[in-house]
């Protein structure tokens, strides 16, 4: 069966709270072997010179095809923001330097910004949304010499693209990847926290969130039998903390009970993180949740007045935050709260109003963001250019920021003043 050499390059070395384990990639490169290709994955996190790791790769391996995944295009910080996709353009240049191979991108980052971001960065072609199915067709069409358009989330340099990504509807065909694919990366980091992946997708549709572009909006889910037969895996190589980047951990609420109670049956020995969405979580789920080993929880508020949370399209209340945060406290399970500060709507007031309602649930962690990154095609985006904030022909690849009126020059100090002393906040 012929088979193509196929290197995945992790271009991520980003480590704002933790460092990140490349769990897409691996997918893809899971999918790419049990294709009958030769996949091997380089995550340059943690490699003190990545222009050497990534030169011996490209020499040593001599692919054929070349995929590199692209998790963040800046940092997201209204005040000294940072434009990281500056650094993934160098690594495709060096690769380009060192191989005739076709160069592929594709990942979180540059799914929202197909067009432009492929543009930027100089690649041959790129995929949006899941890489899996995508990523294993075009294997195909090179190996024949085929034309890539008509696949789902390609995107080719001169060619107009279609919003248009694949999301598979049964995540069961593309599996967790063999562990093999993450335990070098793991290896390097004390006390790693491996990221798992259960669900796909966010019907939420929160005003501002790019997640749709990168994982669609039809909520999918993983057989949970095989995501605890791969927490079993990685135990027994001696790993046991774990961080659930689900953005919604708790939906489906039965789902969620049921992910609990398999680790309960498996008698794991693991300690993990998930992230909450601050509705629909009772008793018993934090109770199974502290029971299963979590050990903390990221809850995503953004706002603890009523008006601008349904300005940013959230579905809870303030008393339900405060209800569901005050439950994971009695089950031992810490708490990291986040504000988003300054989106429609904000005022001075009910920024105070957020900061004495932040203070009201006694969290273990707080951060707080101000000013909201603008992603394209979202309700945020299509405000913002009817109230002037942004042209109307902005891709907005280079970072812009929604800050409301009456904010800028205030917001910044006032939140200075208000951490000082408090030493739970991150600003």
């Amino acid at each position: 069966m012929p088979s193509l050499k196929v290197l995945l390059i992790s271009a991520n070395t980003e480590q704002v709270n933790m460092p990140v384990l490349p769990l897409g990639l691996a997918c893809v490169a899971e999918a790419a072997v049990r294709a009958g290709h030769n996949a091997v994955l380089l995550d340059l996190m943690g490699e003190p010179d990545p222009g050497v790791a990534l030169k011996q790769a490209v020499t040593s391996f001599r692919p054929e095809c070349i995929g590199v995944s692209v998790r963040n295009i800046d940092d997201q910080n209204m005040e000294r923001c940072r434009f990281l996709l500056e650094d993934s353009r160098a690594i495709l240049a060096a690769c380009r330097e060192l191989t005739a191979a076709p160069l592929i991108v594709g990942g979180a980052g540059f799914s929202i910004f197909p067009e432009s971001a492929l543009a930027y960065l100089g690649a041959d072609m790129g995929i949006a949304g899941e890489g899996e199915a995508a990523f294993v067709s075009l294997l195909g069409k090179l190996e024949q010499g085929g034309d890539p358009g008509d696949i789902e989330g390609i995107v080719l340099p001169g060619r107009s693209w279609t919003p248009k990504t694949a999301f598979s509807r049964d995540l069961d065909a593309w599996p967790l990847p063999d562990t093999a694919f993450l335990r070098a990366s793991a290896a390097k980091i004390p006390g790693a926290w491996i990221p798992v992946q259960t669900r796909r997708g966010c019907p939420l549709r929160c005003s501002y969130c790019s997640t749709p572009r990168i994982e669609g909006t039809a909520s999918r889910k993983r057989d949970p039998e095989q995501v605890v037969e791969w927490l079993q895996e990685w135990a027994g190589a001696g790993y046991h903390n774990f961080y659930f980047v689900d953005n919604t951990f708790n939906f489906p609420l039965s789902y969620a009970k049921e992910l609990c109670r398999r680790i309960l049956e498996r008698k794991l020995e693991v300690r993990w993180q998930a992230i909450i969405y601050p509705k629909q979580v009772d008793d018993e789920l934090a109770a199974l949740m502290a029971a299963a080993g979590c050990c903390h929880v990221s809850l995503g508020f953004e706002s603890g007045s009523p008006p601008v949370l349904r300005q940013l399209n959230k579905r809870f209340s303030p008393d339900e935050v405060s209800d569901i945060s005050g439950r994971f406290a009695d089950h031992g399970i810490e708490r990291m709260g986040f504000l988003l500060l300054g989106g429609p709507g904000e005022t001075r007031e009910t920024v105070e109003e957020s900061l004495k309602f932040a203070d009201s649930l006694r969290l273990e962690m707080l951060q707080i963001t101000a000013g909201i990154r603008i992603y394209p095609g979202t309700p945020l985006a299509a405000l913002a250019r009817e109230q002037g904030v942004i042209a109307p022909d902005d891709n907005l690849l280079q970072p812009r920021y929604y800050l409301a009126e009456g904010l800028k020059g205030w917001i910044l100090p006032r939140l200075q003043k208000w951490k000082a002393g408090r030493s739970n906040v991150i600003l």
